[in-house]
């Protein structure tokens, strides 16, 4: 647990503003070949001590804590760090979600974690449609090439916004004036990385017990 999160590697942020429109798959799949390892050393670890429930909450409150973080860090900026923020934030809600699947039991390192993710986090319906998206990523059909850097811009927000379970301050001050976005980009960050772990807790530990764990 003790693994130092901060934002997307330099290659994947290039990747999600390339291609805004699937910035959520790239993003799920890099997370589960960085997180995964780390997420199944925890839980092997940890399972002789906590039940899960209790790893459960350990995991949920260390990432609601520094996704309040990393809000209050990007919020300084105000609206020229909204996209980095939303990035980062997507990237610690992913981490979360594989320790919380493996403090369950759930196998992290399974191909369906990050369709799990994304379907958690409502781009996607079920986690079966999201491996069918995520399976499709390589396509070139699938990339809708978007020329204006504004545009991709505005599209990667939008795109991470439903991801990471966030929205925009709608005061335009708040937007503007980066010392005030920070603390509410915080308590946004904190809310939607709890709301999301509280799915996720919902998730594996009801399939936990209807044994059916992957």
């Amino acid at each position: 647990m003790a693994e130092r999160v901060g934002a997307l590697p330099r290659s994947l942020w290039e990747r999600v503003r390339d291609d805004p429109a699937r910035a959520p798959e790239h993003i799920a799949l890099a997370a589960a070949e960085r997180f995964a390892p780390p997420a199944d050393r925890w839980a092997r670890r940890m399972h002789g001590h906590h039940p899960p429930p209790e790893l459960a909450r350990i995991a949920r409150k260390h990432h609601v804590r520094l996704s309040r973080l990393e809000g209050g860090i990007a919020g300084i900026g105000g609206a020229f760090t909204v996209a980095p923020d939303l990035a980062a934030l997507a990237w610690i809600q992913g981490r979360m979600v594989f320790f919380l699947a493996a403090a369950y039991g759930f196998d992290p390192r399974h191909p369906m974690r990050p369709a799990e993710l994304l379907a958690l986090q409502g781009v996607y319906p079920t986690p079966a449609e999201a491996r069918a998206g995520l399976d499709g990523l390589g396509r070139s059909m699938a990339v809708q090439y978007i020329a204006s850097k504004q545009s991709r811009d505005e599209a990667l927000t939008r795109r991470l916004l439903k991801m990471a379970g966030r929205t925009v301050v709608k005061r335009t001050v708040y937007r503007v004036v980066p010392i005030l976005s920070a603390p509410v980009s915080a308590t946004q960050n904190g809310r939607a990385t709890g709301r999301l772990a509280d799915a996720a807790i919902a998730h594996y530990g009801g399939a936990r017990q209807s044994g059916s764990a992957l």
